[in-house]
Parts: C-alpha cells; sequence; structure tokens
C-alpha cells in the first residue's frame, strides 16, 4: 500500500491563480450569518458577492455559499481562518 501522504498534494499546488474559488460557510440559522460571511470575504477580496443560502432540514443550520476570485493562496487561507473566527460558524468547506 502506497504512503498517501506522499502522494496527496498540498492546496497551493492544486490551484492556478487567479481562479474562482467556492467557500461554504455552515453556521447557526440566523439572519445576519450571510451578511457577516460576506463582511469577512470582502476586506480580503473586496467584490460584489451575492452568497446563496440553504437552511439545514430542521432549520437548526444555515449553509452560505459565496464564490470569489482569488489572486494568491494566501488570500484563501485568509479567508478559512476569518470564517471560521465568525462565532456563529461552526464550520467552512
Amino acid at each position: 500500500m502506497q504512503d498517501l501522504n506522499k502522494e496527496q498534494l498540498k492546496l497551493k499546488d492544486l490551484l492556478e491563480f487567479p481562479c474562482s474559488f467556492a467557500f461554504k460557510v455552515m453556521g447557526e440559522n440566523k439572519p445576519e450569518l450571510a451578511d457577516l460571511v460576506v463582511e469577512v470575504i470582502q476586506k480580503t477580496i473586496p467584490g460584489d458577492y451575492v452568497p446563496t443560502t440553504k437552511p439545514s432540514s430542521k432549520g437548526t443550520y444555515t449553509a452560505v455559499s459565496v464564490t470569489v476570485n482569488a489572486t494568491n493562496i494566501e488570500q484563501i487561507e485568509t479567508l478559512y481562518k476569518e470564517l471560521g473566527a465568525i462565532d456563529i460558524v461552526r464550520v467552512v468547506l
């Protein structure tokens, strides 16, 4: 069996910049979630974003999806960290 760690590529090795990159943020089902996500994204990659939202089946959580045009891996890494720091966010994909 091959050592998977040697075979796995890092995200930066898989992307060519500039590129479109989609973030999916799962958080508590609160009306301000989408605005908070866009506000954080605007600080790193300014743009005119229209997030899509989808509530979970029980309505406890909401998924917010936003696609950005990243020019470097640092922008993507920063957004993962900053989106995850929003207090009502549970996971960033």
